[in-house]
């Protein structure tokens, strides 16, 4: 489970003397559960997969074959000195079949593995982009961007690099053993002596394996590490320049990829230390075959068929053992990866609905909150037994100074979070009570910072109904005063957007925004600081929208412009997760309280400007 979830569990991964910054989010124990999991990806598979295997099976036979029919075909077509050209035509006849064979089963092997490889990594990658889609804010808030996507992308190639190969495995254990067989078939004695610096590479596996894994683990770190850094520059790109941080980040950012570099090269090494040193028994094996072998065939003692049959099959034997090494590399990594991956895969939903939760048919707008206590971190509560109740077709603004609870308010009516004590309410119901859809389909918000996706004008408008019409498009974008400017682009409504709208003013992707939630036509509208980057002109736009917008549907406003808050209903004034007051306007300036020294401070010159 990952760790970070877990408030109460401190940390665990250490690499070296130091916390891994990753490992403490993510955890990193490791057991059975990765191979069972990923096999279950491979379930739908299941007759593909079996093939597969049986082309190996095959593909390998041929291999073990081969040397036999050589062996066959020295001993037998020469006999007292005159050529059997009969038994020659037959071997060749044989050799030619087995090709054919071999190259049949190769082919599909590979390409049977590649197919079920491409299948499952799809289904992985969908199953995280769901399952983030779906998990707590809470888990959001505190994972860097760059981390997750180094888990969406590197962990699941290097998953992929290992689920590409890993059939083959099958064949080269078969393969080995096959080998091993026929040596001590053919010569028990000779066989022996080829296999006695076997234990050789075992001693050197035995130190290579915990070094080797280590590394790729460290690796996965620190690619993860300078993922995050480059992704956290990337967003803050306008902080950097504005800040002339420039250099400071590309020498900050250069350490993380310095260590990634090193990092990555100590695995390679660990990864690629085996292929020189089975280079070196394999030509070991062959001197004790020549020299031995030799003899014996000198002595008539072996016939040369044989030792011939011993060279071929001890060329290959060490193939395998070679490329099991590269195999056990591959699946080191995929074991490091695969754990990563499932450790996101199984981050907790902690909002989540009920088995017996209501759809929400209908929605009158009430909403309530009752000793409502809520926070980030453990022992430190934003909310503080707060109860107020905003009724059906009420305006009403939250107003308070930085971290009075206002935006935790918004997002406890959204259920983004779900409240430690207490309850909120919408419609009569408990939003706990309720499916998380339902909800959706009567709330509404808009936040201070705009984010339109990639697509038309026309898809972002729509983004919260798909199927509305191109008139109520336009009649919302009319209403927030969108239509003219949309109009003026050289597409209108069919204009493509950059990422996040980037060709359009921050102020006409605020009206877009305002536009789309019109569109929602959700009983409940949430104005999150929505008017704070929109200049005094396009505001008053917006006034007049909102004064239609809001007819017979309930409004919960956050805002510093007077204007947005001097038109509702009721303003409520927090401070420290507390209400200390509330009415209109006109009423909380003769108070003379907390509003009436706000204001006074920073509403006036809102007001001023305005008028």
């Amino acid at each position: 489970m990952i760790e970070v979830i877990k408030k109460s569990s401190p940390p665990k991964a250490v690499v070296g003397s130091q916390i891994s910054q990753d490992e403490e989010m993510f955890g990193r124990a490791f057991d059975g559960r990765v191979i069972r999991r990923f096999l279950s990806y491979c379930k739908p598979h299941t007759t593909m997969l079996l093939t597969a295997i049986l082309s190996v099976l095959i593909f390998t036979s041929t291999q073990i074959a081969f040397p036999l029919v050589i062996l066959y075909a020295i001993d037998n077509a020469l006999v007292k000195g005159k050529l059997n050209e009969g038994v020659l035509e037959i071997c060749a006849m044989i050799f030619c079949i087995l090709a054919l064979i071999n190259y049949t089963s190769n082919y599909y092997q590979e390409s049977t593995v590649g197919k079920i490889a491409e299948g499952v990594l799809v289904k992985l990658r969908r199953d995280m982009f769901e399952h983030l889609q779906r998990v707590s804010l809470s888990f959001m808030d505190r994972t860097e961007v760059g981390r997750l996507m180094s888990r969406l992308q590197g962990d699941v190639n290097a998953l992929q690099e290992f689920l590409e190969t890993s059939v083959f495995a099958i064949g080269d254990l078969v393969l080995l053993f096959g080998i091993v067989t026929a040596l001590f078939v053919l010569n028990v004695e000779l066989a022996l002596l080829t296999l006695s610096i076997v234990p050789l590479l075992f001693i050197v596996r035995f130190i290579w394996l915990p070094k080797a894994r280590a590394a790729f683990i460290k690796a996965r770190e620190a690619n993860s590490l300078a993922n995050g850094a480059l992704a956290e520059a990337i967003h803050g790109v306008k902080t950097v320049q504005g800040m002339v941080r420039e250099d400071v980040n590309s020498e900050l950012y250069n350490k993380r990829a310095k260590q990634n570099l090193l990092a990555h090269l100590r695995a390679a090494k660990f990864a690629q230390v085996n292929v020189p040193i089975v280079d070196t028994l394999t030509g070991t094996a062959m001197a004790i075959i020549i020299v031995v072998g030799g003899q014996q065939v000198l002595r008539s003692n072996l016939d040369l068929g044989v030792m011939v049959a011993f060279i071929f099959y001890v060329q290959r034997f060490f193939d395998p053992i070679r490329s099991l090494t590269l195999q056990y590399s591959f699946m080191q990594r995929a074991m490091v990866s695969g754990q990563r991956i499932l450790e996101v895969l199984d981050v907790p939903i902690d909002v989540a609905d009920k088995r017996d939760a209501i759809k929400m048919e209908k929605c009158d707008g009430t909403v309530e909150f009752s000793n409502v206590t809520f926070g980030y971190e453990p022992e430190l509560p934003i909310l503080k037994k707060l109860n107020f109740r905003i009724n059906s077709g009420e305006t009403v603004a939250l107003v308070g100074p930085t971290g009075s609870g206002k935006t935790s308010i918004t997002a406890l009516i959204n259920r983004f979070y779900d409240v430690w004590e207490g309850s909120v309410s919408i419609g009569g119901y408990d939003v706990r009570d309720i499916t998380q859809q339902s909800l959706g389909d009567h709330v509404a918000m808009v936040l201070q910072e705009p984010f339109l996706f990639t697509g038309t004008i026309l898809e972002n408008i729509r983004y919260k109904k798909a199927n509305s019409d191109l008139n109520a498009v336009v009649s919302a974008s009319k209403a927030v005063g969108a239509h003219d400017f949309i109009e003026a682009l050289p597409n209108g409504y069919d204009t493509i957007l950059e990422q996040r709208g980037a060709n359009l003013s921050l102020g006409q992707r605020q009206l877009i925004s305002f536009a789309r939630a019109i569109v929602a036509d959700a009983k409940i509208l949430i104005l999150d600081e929505a008017t704070a980057s929109i200049d005094s002109y396009t505001e008053l736009k917006i006034q007049r929208a909102l004064a239609v917008l809001l007819e017979g549907r309930t409004g919960l406003v956050i805002a510093h412009r007077l204007a947005t808050i001097r038109g509702c209903d009721r303003i409520i004034v927090l401070n420290k997760g507390e209400i200390l007051e509330e009415g209109t306007h006109e009423e909380l300036q003769k108070n003379e309280g907390l509003y009436a020294r706000l204001y006074k401070l920073n509403y006036a010159s809102f007001d001023d400007a305005s008028t």
